[in-house]
């Protein structure tokens, strides 16, 4: 890698406008990060270099993708300058994912042109994208669990000598990469022992340091906290401040509007429209998106007060590892529970805590008994269910049809001597899928197949196949398009009205304070503060989260 040439005494010139901004109040400090934490790793020159070139670093004309019985995309343009960030928004299904993997080359187009600085080029692998200047920073996070963060960030171009990896310098160079996007990670740390925040902070650090020139953004904040998304949000200036362009694809509106330049919006597979993001009005965006008219979907309704009943569940001085300490906390029946906080505050271990996927110490009550979790069985039996914030690796079986995923669980109680009742699994999916309004041709199609949103509802759909009378709910909206998101809340709220006790956990603030009956905010493991009614506003929970 080469070294910096970027001092600070030369990021002077900041105020640099994003192209596509036509309005100079818009302007932005595009080198906040240079300026106070150093360059990014590969980021090199002065700021005589530095380019806010309009000319086309991506041409996209006409493509074509067709799979048995789904055309994902159909004859879609795309046009990216260098030096912009471009959103591409759809709802799940509208073949973003499907475009970018045609960039990114791990998918081949049926039809269509592809030119790179108004070169035509063939992508027919990951290698070969990446030797165009391509980096893509997945959604659901391409990482290899067993090798280090280190070995992740530069898998396939370690750096060697005589036939041997150079590991020191290899580990010395990716903690460079970390430290300057603020992420406190071992590069010995094998990923897989990672959360999942931790792990989209190497995936964004293996696409900075490539010093590509086409980066793709797939949802990359899903899982960050909203510091970590500021700090993202810095790196992206810096990046198209040197003239690399940026394709983002978020379903955060409120993302899109701080930091796109244009917008493209897909619906069904065709190309809808492409726009200023500045002279863009949100309501028209979702209406682009769903052929519908929708009241503004930035602000979630809601839910109506509902009666509460008895203590369903309570724990008490739970415990696990050193992550999470001494936490109290108790959800009734009908009554939906909040667990709000900042990355590393300990939600997620608490909740795989109470489904028995961690151990733990302390005691968990279930109507007022005592009840012993030592895996997940333990806690389905005890009337549990957990929807999983990483609903690919471990909500769903992707290569099994959706009667299978739904009624994994209850295989038991369908089945007889060894022997599964076919008629009664068919029957029990399909009442989910109708229930659920799950869109998917029949419940043979395997769940791969399936929008994000869909594969969502199929998570939701096995736990309520069990009668689960407590759901664990973490992330549950956690990429899905708006229209999804809508339907997830509905049957969230729905479920608590009859009687189901849920522990919400989410990186949502909006979604928090909407759907929940109490907000409780974790801080460092511990149950730092309980608020509900009026007293539940995001400037206490937020203050109450950073410990102020």
């Amino acid at each position: 890698m080469a070294s910096s040439t970027f001092s600070e005494s030369q990021c002077l010139c900041e105020n640099i406008v994003a192209p596509g901004r036509a309005n100079a109040n818009l302007r932005q400090p595009r080198l906040s990060l240079l300026a106070h934490a150093g360059y990014i790793r590969g980021m090199t020159g002065t700021c005589d270099e530095i380019t806010t070139s309009t000319h086309l670093a991506l041409e996209m004309r006409g493509i074509r993708k067709q799979y048995p019985g789904v055309v994902a995309l159909d004859g879609v343009d795309l046009d990216v300058r260098a030096g912009e960030v471009h959103v591409l928004l759809g709802e799940n299904g509208a073949g973003k994912s499907t475009l970018m993997k045609i960039l990114s080359g791990t998918q081949r187009r049926d039809a269509g042109t592809i030119r790179i600085h108004a070169r035509e080029v063939v992508l027919g692998s990951p290698r070969a994208a990446r030797a165009e200047g391509i980096a893509i920073i997945h959604q659901e996070l391409a990482l290899v669990p067993e090798l280090s963060a280190a070995e992740n960030i530069f898998l396939g171009r370690m750096p060697s000598a005589r036939g041997f990896v150079q590991r020191s310098r290899m580990e010395a160079e990716a903690q460079m990469v970390l430290q300057r996007i603020g992420a406190d990670i071992n590069p010995r740390r094998p990923v897989g022992s990672l959360s999942l925040a931790q792990r989209q902070l190497v995936e964004i650090a293996r696409a900075l340091s490539l010093n590509a020139r086409i980066v793709i953004m797939d949802e990359p904040t899903s899982a960050l906290s909203e510091r970590e998304t500021a700090r993202l949000f810095d790196i992206i200036r810096a990046l198209t401040s040197r003239g690399t362009a940026v394709i983002y694809i978020s379903h955060r509106l409120d993302e899109i509007m701080a930091i796109g330049d244009r917008v493209t919006v897909l619906r069904d597979g065709r190309h809808v429209a492409t726009q200023q993001v500045a002279a863009a009005d949100v309501r028209v965006l979702v209406r682009l998106m769903t052929d519908r008219d929708t009241a503004d979907t930035a602000d979630i309704v809601t839910a109506p007060a509902r009666a509460r009943g008895a203590v369903r569940l309570r724990v008490e001085q739970l415990g696990v590892r050193d992550v999470v300490r001494d936490v109290t906390f108790d959800v009734h029946a009908g009554e939906i529970v909040a667990l709000a906080g900042l990355m590393g505050a300990g939600r997620t271990e608490l909740a795989r805590a109470i489904f028995g996927a961690e151990p733990c110490t302390g005691r968990i009550l279930i109507d007022g008994h005592d009840v012993r979790i030592d895996a997940p069985r333990d806690a389905i039996t005890a009337g549990i269910g957990f929807v999983t914030e990483d609903r690919k690796r471990e909500g769903l079986l992707l290569d099994r049809p959706v009667r299978e995923n739904v009624v994994l669980p209850i295989l038991k109680r369908l089945s007889r001597g060894g022997f599964v009742y076919r008629a009664k699994e068919h029957g029990t999916a399909t009442a989910a899928v109708h229930e659920l309004h799950i869109r998917t041709p029949s419940v043979e199609q395997h769940a791969r197949h399936l929008s994000g949103g869909n594969q969502q509802k199929v998570v939701l759909a096995k736990w309520l196949a069990t009668g689960a009378r407590i759901l664990l709910l973490d992330e549950p909206t956690r990429g899905v398009d708006a229209g999804a998101k809508q339907e997830i809340h509905a049957l969230i709220t729905a479920l608590a009205s009859r009687g189901t006790a849920i522990v919400l956990i989410s990186s949502e603030l909006p979604e928090v304070l909407a759907l929940s009956d109490r907000v409780l905010v974790m801080r460092e493991g511990r149950i730092a503060g309980e608020f509900m009614g009026e007293a539940a506003t995001a400037e206490n929970v937020m203050a109450c989260a950073v410990g102020m």
